[in-house]
């Protein structure tokens, strides 16, 4: 699979990465051999790029990965965590000694002395303008606890506070065919700085599968269930802040875009891929056949320019409206 650069950071990612969101919690329950032939059937089709946080499964996703990686020193797999949301969202919250504690639990979880990559969580928006946060997180790079840092966002203009920071390695954003905004500002910015991009939510939580109706029943512990009306987390994480109705409409309509020999969700990942400025990409995956359906968009040929063209006037015609004015 084609491997793509984080400049800053000098290390290379396969195009279509694996989120791993879904081994953790908030998507239903997942078994562990499951979770860990997810990880295998990912690693086996090129994915080198696994991302996690602290909070999946308060340390779940994290421990499942360290299994995995413990079982196959073969394979090279970069790991990025994130960390913060496990105290109250305030501002006074984001300092070294809660860093170091978050590092020291996310480091235990991985089995590793330095983590890869650490990104802050979609912390408050004031996190993104604080020299002491970046002075903290350039400590844990001199400590030696990881080894670079970079940031998840909910917003463009958080996307560009945190790029102008001369040691953001990688952003990582809400990117997909029903979320297009950051392609006019965050990429173009983020190509010129040398930051890579992690493209997240790329099949807005399920939507762009073409899988679901009005009728789809989610689990009671899924964030498609509990979290529509932004009741847990951002709104936005879900279904990629599109009204569910209206969502499954449009997705149906994606869906009858695909080429030959692709299904809807890897029109969705190869569209995502060839927005110049990504690094990588990561779905997630509940099943090894997801993963492998997944990776294999990464060696699809290019989108046609008329595939382009309708897959931009469906989003401007059915979703821009809804979720350019908030992310």
């Amino acid at each position: 699979m084609e491997e793509r650069a984080f400049d800053r950071w000098g290390q290379h990612a396969s195009v279509v990465g694996l989120g791993t969101w879904q081994l953790g919690a908030d998507w239903g329950d997942v078994d562990h051999k499951v979770a860990l032939s997810v990880l295998e059937a990912a690693a086996e089709s090129g994915v080198t790029f696994f991302d996690t946080a602290d909070v999946y499964g308060d340390g779940r996703s994290e421990q499942t990965i360290a299994t995995f990686q413990s079982s196959r020193p073969d394979l090279h797999v970069l790991v990025a965590t994130k960390m913060g949301r496990r105290v109250g969202q305030i501002p006074q919250n984001y300092v070294l000694d809660n860093f170091r504690a978050w590092n020291d639990c996310s480091r235990r979880n991985l089995g590793v002395d330095r983590i890869d990559l650490v990104q802050l969580h979609c912390p408050p928006t004031p996190v993104y303008s604080s020299d002491e946060v970046y002075d903290a997180l350039d400590t844990l790079v001199a400590e030696e606890r990881v080894a670079a840092y970079g940031v998840s966002v909910e917003t463009c203009a958080e996307a560009l506070t945190a790029i102008a920071r001369p040691n953001v390695a990688s952003v990582q954003i809400i990117l997909n065919p029903f979320r297009m905004k950051p392609l006019r500002e965050v990429l173009p910015a983020a190509r010129e700085a040398g930051v890579g991009i992690i493209a997240r939510v790329p099949l807005a939580s399920g939507l762009l599968s073409g899988r679901y109706t009005r009728e789809t029943v989610f689990a009671a512990d899924d964030h498609r269930t509990y979290n529509r009306r932004g009741e847990a987390f951002d709104v936005g994480e879900t279904f990629s802040g599109v009204d569910y109705t209206t969502g499954v409409e449009a997705a149906a309509e994606f869906s009858a875009l695909a080429p030959d020999g692709y299904t809807p969700a890897q029109l969705a990942l190869r569209w995502i891929i060839q927005q110049p400025g990504v690094t990588t990409v990561i779905p997630g995956a509940r099943t090894p056949e997801q993963a492998r359906a997944n990776a294999a968009a990464g060696r699809l040929p290019e989108l046609d320019t008329a595939t382009l063209a309708a897959v931009r006037d469906l989003y401007e015609r059915r979703i821009q409206d809804q979720v350019e004015s908030r992310w």
